[in-house]
């Protein structure tokens, strides 16, 4: 499971969590703007923006989880686990497989409008990248700095819905995580007066009274709710480091501890890395489980009108800075 969203203080950020039970090698990969994308069914790209994500190298194939291209459009895939249904490919449609959608997006895509427009001829189809990386089941978080949208592939077609809180879980689909937001409708940042009876003297005893009722679990459809109330109340400077922090801090409201998120036969699913990227400087900063100390990659340092992609793994082990 996971949990993607999107902040705006003087810049835009968007970034997310991979909670999972085993890693797959992740890095920090920057695609420049002439390395050579084969589609499956649509050919070749070898010209597009610049790209910035986590993502598994496959036979020298970036597989993005997440990315941000050099125009600060952002897409987040996050598991959705019963629901996602690809098609094969047909006539007339641009037919992009899964493993394809992120690149193909962040290739030509300057912004959520522009995506919209490319979405409207998209056919997600079950090709798998090979026999070793079957498809996932998948829906996806699109923003920019200034709208968010949700894009699902379930069996009556492709859904593109509206998302104003900038956040995404995992199941149920996205329009019914929304509707369940009017159940906390009565959530708030400060304490309540005394709704329950005017006859007894109940008194605010402690700060933080007004969210009580606030999900605390694990579950996708409790961290939807929790993300985005923590997001749409959240307050920061809009300096770099306030900002990013306070990134940090908001997904922080959802990370998963190893131990709580039992599989069975000992696996237990958890919160690999978090991510938070500037979208409009191209700066993609990440924590790992094993790791607190945040890590930076700049796009911009990198050789953009190359072919060669730049890849950096990721820190895992505990960075302690002692001061005596």
């Amino acid at each position: 499971m996971c949990t993607a969203a999107t902040y705006k203080t003087k810049d835009f950020y968007f970034g997310r969590t991979l909670d999972y039970e085993f890693s797959y090698g992740e890095e920090v990969v920057v695609t420049p703007r002439h390395f050579i994308f084969h589609f499956r069914d649509m050919g070749v790209m070898d010209s597009h923006y610049a790209i910035i994500g986590i993502a598994h190298v496959a036979e020298g194939i970036p597989l993005y989880y997440d990315g941000v291209n050099e125009k600060g459009l952002g897409i987040a895939g996050l598991n959705f686990v019963g629901n996602a249904d690809y098609k094969k490919a047909c006539p007339d449609k641009d037919n992009v497989a899964t493993f394809e959608f992120i690149p193909w997006i962040l290739g030509q895509c300057a912004t959520v409008k522009e995506a919209r427009e490319l979405l409207s001829d998209i056919n997600l189809t079950d090709t798998v990248f090979n026999d070793k990386l079957p498809n996932a089941q998948l829906h996806w978080l699109i923003a920019d700095r200034e709208e968010a949208v949700t894009v699902e592939s379930v069996k009556q077609g492709i859904k593109i819905y509206d998302n104003p809180p900038g956040v995404l879980t995992n199941n149920p689909p996205f329009d019914m995580q929304m509707f369940q937001l009017n159940n906390y409708r009565h959530l708030s940042a400060k304490s309540h007066p005394n709704y329950f009876s005017g006859k007894l003297p109940l008194e605010v005893y402690c700060h933080g009274m007004g969210a009580l009722g606030l999900p605390g679990d694990l579950t996708s459809t409790s961290r939807f709710v929790r993300a985005a109330f923590v997001k749409m109340n959240s307050v920061s400077g809009d300096s770099e480091h306030e900002s990013v922090g306070q990134f940090f801090h908001i997904l922080g409201s959802v990370d998963q501890q190893r131990g709580c998120c039992g599989l069975g036969e000992g696996r237990y699913e958890y919160t690999i890395y978090t991510s938070c990227c500037n979208g409009d400087k191209g700066i993609y900063y990440y924590t790992t489980y094993g790791n607190h100390q945040i890590t930076g990659v700049d796009m911009h340092r990198e050789d953009l009108d190359g072919a060669r992609l730049a890849r950096y793994a990721l820190v895992g082990e505990e960075q302690v800075r002692m001061v005596n």
